[in-house]
């Protein structure tokens, strides 16, 4: 039995903030109809992920630090969303499977996975080895806290997909093509900015 339902019919505010995220995404994935029942909660998340996509982490690092976290608490929800933005963002299948066990084939990836589950494992309470290990990979001060911001984010959605039981969605429907003047499809724009997709689709 659901905790709470995802909205079905959404006024005022919420209606407002899903039918910005349906324009950009094609759809509207249950975390956001779910979260749609506090519209101050939804608009802080959908500002709190917009913030953090124009910081100095590239989307295949911030998709890995997502994949981290909710691999991490098992949130299969987010597992699953998040291997999806993850291929789109151009990593691998092996290095996402990866990801969800805390585990990079990139040595400096690998030192941001492992801080961010530090941060997690010690309830934000690091040493300064681990502050100084991801120093010493080449992350400054401003990455660290933004590796930090998204830990933050995305415990926030693992913990609200977990305990209001959110189901998976075909994830495929979060994206659409749109077809150019030329007949070329692609990604939508906004879609294409937010996770740096370079590729067209079919």
């Amino acid at each position: 039995m659901k905790r709470i339902n995802p909205v079905t019919n959404p006024k005022g505010k919420a209606k407002q903030l899903l039918d910005a995220v349906k324009q950009a995404m094609g759809a509207t994935p249950n975390i956001f109809t779910t979260f749609a029942h506090a519209p101050a909660a939804l608009e802080a998340y959908l500002n709190f992920n917009t913030a953090l996509s124009t910081g100095t982490l590239d989307a295949k690092l911030r998709e890995t630090l997502a994949v981290t976290v909710a691999g991490y608490n098992g949130c299969n929800y987010c597992i699953a969303a998040h291997v999806f933005l993850g291929g789109k963002a151009g990593i691998d299948k092996a290095e996402l499977f990866g990801n969800v066990n805390g585990q990079s084939g990139h040595s400096q990836v690998q030192v941001a996975v492992d801080f961010a589950r530090a941060l997690m494992e010690k309830r934000g309470k690091v040493s300064d080895e681990d502050v100084k290990a991801v120093r010493e990979a080449g992350y400054n001060n401003e990455q660290i806290i933004e590796i930090l911001a998204h830990v933050a984010l995305n415990t926030s959605s693992v913990t609200s997909s977990i305990r209001f039981d959110v189901t998976i969605q075909a994830l495929n429907s979060f994206f659409r093509c749109v077809t150019s003047t030329n007949g070329r499809k692609s990604y939508h724009p906004l879609i294409a900015l937010r996770f740096k997709i370079a590729h067209w689709c079919s």
